[in-house]
């Protein structure tokens, strides 16, 4: 009987220590796609979803004007999708949301997935970015970018790319990233 008592509270706490990622409303996404499908249609959510052929265009004018180089442009050319959602909040408990919930349920999906975190050089001006990507073998067939609007530092973007890349084309990506997430935000 001990026994039985014993486990059932193992296995509440267990169950308990599981739903702690359990952050933001509702049931938490456990892949990039359901957090997308969940939140883009909410109140305060905005969801772009850029085609390779109009995203490579864009970035590709907005790469000519930094002077980029080659293996950024190879880097550019294979993206297949870019997503992007983003969220400014206007009230107390929405602010609440960015800090606690949204940041922790992306986290939480992103481990889940074994997304692996990436290093992240000097950010500009007020957007903070950290990055994760998702490999096959030696490519990385997913890059996902989290932060705020550039000039919005209490809000929440999820960027998330997809295409076939090699380690050194999501370097110079994940650099050339915050200099276009203006542009890719709006």
């Amino acid at each position: 009987m001990k026994n039985r008592i014993l486990t059932f509270w193992v296995l509440l706490a267990l169950l308990a220590v599981s739903s702690c990622r359990t952050a933001g409303p509702g049931t938490p996404a456990r892949t990039v796609a359901e957090f997308f499908s969940k939140y883009e249609n909410r109140s305060g959510f905005k969801a772009t979803d850029w085609s390779a052929g109009l995203t490579t265009r864009l970035l590709l004018m907005k790469l000519g004007n930094l002077g980029g180089d080659n293996e950024l442009t190879q880097a550019i050319s294979a993206v297949r999708s870019v997503k992007v959602l983003t969220f400014s909040p206007t009230s107390g408990s929405a602010r609440e949301l960015v800090a606690e919930g949204l940041t922790k349920e992306v986290d939480g999906l992103l481990a889940n997935e074994r997304y692996s975190p990436l290093p992240v050089a000097a950010e500009t001006g007020t957007t903070v970015m950290r990055y994760s990507a998702r490999q096959n073998g030696d490519r990385v067939k997913e890059v996902v970018a989290t932060g705020n609007v550039q000039g919005a530092p209490e809000s929440f973007m999820l960027v998330a790319i997809s295409g076939d890349f090699t380690k050194s084309q999501v370097d110079k990506l994940v650099k050339f990233l915050p200099s276009v997430s203006g542009e890719l935000a709006r």
